[in-house]
Parts: structure tokens; C-alpha cells; sequence
């Protein structure tokens, strides 16, 4: 690997686990129409878009993704963990940005291996990794996923 690239994994890996480790006060609204949900705070901006929903809410099985905007990056990055009864069923990040290497990973399937089945709590955290390699939350948003 290159330098570059290992030093992006390193970071990426570090935001990962720091955003996992930092809590944060889940908000959770309601904009548009049914099922559209979307949060924002002074950082940025995090709206649900549902890729495959035949009735406007998220449900087990779909894929979702999700409109940011932020002046605080030019690099930020989601985070997506859903729960079911409190234990973490469910985590991926992806970057949302022009260059980000992995643009699939942007896309959200609602589903692993810890989570067969039925409806979960899920929290989308909008942050970004600073110069000091620090996670920096710029806001969350919270929605249910239904079985």
C-alpha cells in the first residue's frame, strides 16, 4: 500500500472507532413528507433517503442513504448504527464526498449478520475527522427501522 492510502485506513479506522466511542444526544425529526426524516444543528445538515421503501418508511431488507451538507468539512463522513433493544445489531460508515474511493459504501442495506430480522432503533451521525485525527460530530439524526 502506499503511504497515502495507509495513512487514509488509519484515519478511517480511527474515526470509526471514535465515533463509536462519543455519545452524543440523538435528534430526531420529521421534514417533508412520510418518512422523510432529517436533522441539522449549527455543524451541518442529515436528511434519510429511502432507496427501495414501497411505503415511505424504512424496514429491514432496504437500503437507504442520506443527504448531508456541512461548511465545517469538505470530507464528511456518516455513521450509521441501528440497535435492537439496545444491542448494536448494525454499524457501517461511509464518506460523502466527491472523491470519497468507496461510493458504494454509501449506500446502507439494512441488515447483517447480528441483525436477521425485525425492527430496529437506528442513529446516523454526521461528523468528520479533524487535522489532529480527532472525530468531530457535527450532528445526528434518529429514525426507526421497521420489520
Amino acid at each position: 500500500m502506499k503511504g497515502t492510502t495507509r495513512t487514509f485506513f488509519i484515519v478511517l479506522a480511527m474515526a470509526t472507532i471514535l465515533a463509536t466511542v462519543a455519545t452524543g444526544a440523538a435528534v430526531a425529526g420529521k421534514g417533508g413528507g412520510k418518512g422523510h426524516h432529517q436533522s441539522s444543528s449549527g455543524g451541518g445538515s442529515i436528511s434519510l433517503v429511502l432507496l427501495n421503501s414501497t411505503d415511505g418508511l424504512p424496514h429491514y431488507g432496504q437500503q437507504v442513504t442520506f443527504n448531508v451538507s456541512t461548511t465545517a468539512t469538505d470530507k464528511p463522513s456518516v455513521q450509521l448504527t441501528c440497535s435492537q433493544g439496545g444491542v448494536v445489531v448494525y454499524r457501517a460508515s461511509a464518506g460523502f464526498y466527491p472523491e470519497y474511493p468507496w461510493p458504494w459504501a454509501q449506500t446502507f442495506t439494512l441488515r447483517s449478520a447480528a441483525w436477521t430480522g425485525g425492527g430496529a432503533d437506528c442513529i446516523a451521525t454526521l461528523y468528520y475527522v479533524d487535522r489532529r485525527a480527532k472525530t468531530q460530530t457535527l450532528t445526528t439524526m434518529s429514525f426507526p427501522v421497521y420489520a
